[in-house]
């Protein structure tokens, strides 16, 4: 399991059997997102509960890494840990 998977999986206290929720509509996610982009080669720095947002690949492909939508995926990935985290 990659470091930035088991970080958001301890978190919110998911097991891998589980079904993870798209933070965005609900739906089964498929893709944990880094809403600061780790960048080329990886950075481990990136790797906090507070930028890592799991979406459905819909939304992936929609939203992930356009500087537009920065802003809005922060806010609901906050109200998102407020009401499931721990």
């Amino acid at each position: 399991m990659q470091k930035h998977t088991k970080i958001y999986m301890d978190y919110f206290g998911y097991h891998l059997s589980d079904f993870l929720p798209c933070e965005i509509c609900g739906c089964q996610a498929v893709d944990l997102h880094h809403i600061e982009a780790r960048g080329m080669g990886g950075s481990n720095q990136r790797d906090v509960i507070e930028n890592l947002m799991a979406l459905c690949r819909g939304h992936h492909i929609f939203y992930g890494d356009k500087k537009q939508y920065k802003d809005m995926l922060k806010e609901l990935h906050l109200k998102f840990m407020q009401e499931n985290g721990k």
